[in-house]
């Protein structure tokens, strides 16, 4: 492959490498003009286009350990706890650009976590995968082409091991060994950036054991290998990707990250790009691994998210003349505390790595997983925040063909409209942005319908007898009035 430089070359080499996608029932025959994926590319693309600004060179790029070239930090392994914070702090610069997922996070823990595991299984196994694996490195860091992490199976029934299922294929599995590689057969679920990935790093889902080897299989393929099938997943609002309109919110990179259902029927893979093949005794080690590497991503990631969140909050208040409310500002002021609990986990985790056997640098797992579980928590109130203070109007907002209809157009303009001198239509995109990160309209409805929860707190004051407690009160403390 050619090597990738620019967004013209990534989205280039999408156009270059034929893929079996099916995206609603119909398959897709140029995945890089797709109006359900072009978000999603957009936003891989900010990866790379940043990558090229002097500003930001300090973050997007590394220094190569094993050829001593500058690359992108999305195809580097860890050297040093100054690495593992600088990676924090570029993803939070890329969510600052896009407000979205840019899904190289994934294939970028994946090798890390490879490359950590694969130097102890030939420790203890005496075989030759990390040297594979090196080789494979220097490709991908030559070329910077976009690696999507395959961990995650279907499952089936989960009270029952990978060999005990009643559909052997419900994890993903080797199926024949031969002299110049395996035969994989399976799936892996909800992949994110698949469709517009170039290979895909498929990993065990889950700590195995006994019975178990024919799962215990890690290898990169390219995913226009002969047998894969990718299926797009559906996601929320995305006939509003396909309009284009303003409506869509984040119209430019949409959201989130593009998930897919990739199927793997009897795929061939070449030995020297397989970096386990049987060794169950490390598939939990292997999963912990990148399980904390991917966690520690969270506060970056979502700090900066929540960072554009408040600026949209912030401006729907502005724009319906509410920014000035000591209720208002005490709210973003609890949001923006939230954006730095989670991203300081971020840090802190990277700060208090660690070395492994391979020479790579690992983030402290126990305060990685605490980061991941705080933003499982703080994302959420913070979209209940933003919905607060942006009012109802955030679910019953008209189309934006209404706004422009010749009949009604008129009437939208005249009562959607806030403070003067801010169009209808800029706040409609702000609040329509804000929408978008905070997970649709169901909510604010449970939120704002029979009245703001400002409006039940001025009850409370109303209704809640003070008085009559604060006499109850002095009464018990002995206190005369």
């Amino acid at each position: 492959m050619k090597k990738i430089v620019t967004k013209a070359d990534y989205v280039q080499s999408l156009k270059d490498q034929k893929l079996v996608i099916y995206y609603n029932g119909k398959p897709v025959e140029d995945r890089s003009s797709h109006p359900g994926f072009v978000p999603h590319i957009n936003s891989a693309s900010k990866t790379y286009e940043l990558a090229l600004m002097p500003e930001h060179e300090d973050l997007m790029t590394a220094k190569s350990h094993l050829t001593g070239r500058k690359i992108s930090r999305f195809t580097h392994i860890h050297q040093s706890i100054d690495d593992l914070i600088r990676k924090v702090q570029m993803l939070r610069l890329i969510s600052h650009e896009t407000a979205s997922c840019y899904q190289r996070c994934v294939g970028f823990d994946a090798l890390n976590a490879v490359y950590m595991t694969a130097y102890e299984i030939d420790e203890k196994h005496g075989t030759s995968y990390f040297a594979r694996f090196e080789e494979y490195l220097k490709k991908i860091q030559e070329e910077n082409f976009m690696l999507v992490g395959g961990m995650t199976d279907p499952k089936g029934d989960r009270s029952k091991r990978p060999s005990t299922q009643a559909d052997a294929d419900l994890f993903t599995r080797v199926v024949e060994k031969r002299s110049d590689g395996v035969v994989i057969r399976g799936a892996k679920a909800h992949q994110t950036g698949a469709v517009n990935s170039h290979e895909i790093m498929i990993m065990p889902t889950q700590a195995m054991g006994p019975g178990d080897e024919d799962y215990a299989i890690v290898a990169a393929i390219p995913l226009d290998t002969p047998g894969i099938t990718l299926i797009f997943g559906r996601q929320t609002n995305e006939e509003r990707k396909v309009e284009g309109s303003i409506d869509a919110g984040n119209v430019e990179f949409g959201m989130v990250g593009g998930e897919a259902l990739v199927i793997f029927e009897d795929v061939f893979v070449p030995w020297e790009r397989v970096f386990m093949c049987g060794e169950a005794d490390f598939c939990g080690t292997l999963v912990e691994r990148f399980a904390t590497l991917h966690r520690q991503n969270y506060g970056g990631c979502k700090g900066g998210v929540v960072d554009i969140m408040v600026g949209a909050t912030a401006l729907a208040a502005q724009y319906q003349g509410t920014l000035g409310a000591s209720h208002i500002k005490d709210k973003l002021v609890e949001m923006t505390h939230l954006a730095e609990t989670v991203y300081s986990g971020s840090v802190a985790c990277s700060a208090m790595g660690s070395r492994t056997k391979s020479g790579a640098y690992y983030p402290d797992p126990l305060l990685a997983n605490c980061t991941k579980y705080n933003v499982t928590k703080h994302i959420y109130e913070t979209a209940r925040l933003a919905h607060d203070i942006a009012g109802g109007i955030l679910a019953t907002l008209p189309f934006s063909e209404d706004l422009r209809h010749p009949e009604i157009g008129r009437h939208v303009e005249k009562y959607m409209k806030g403070i003067e001198g801010v169009s209808t239509e800029t706040r409609m995109k702000v609040l329509r942005l804000l929408e978008n990160m905070t997970g649709g309209t169901a909510l604010v409805e449970s939120m704002h319908g029979a009245g703001s929860p400002q409006s039940q707190r001025v009850m409370y004051q109303r209704l809640g007898k003070l008085p009559e407690k604060m006499r109850m009160a002095k009464k018990l403390a002995g206190v005369g009035e």
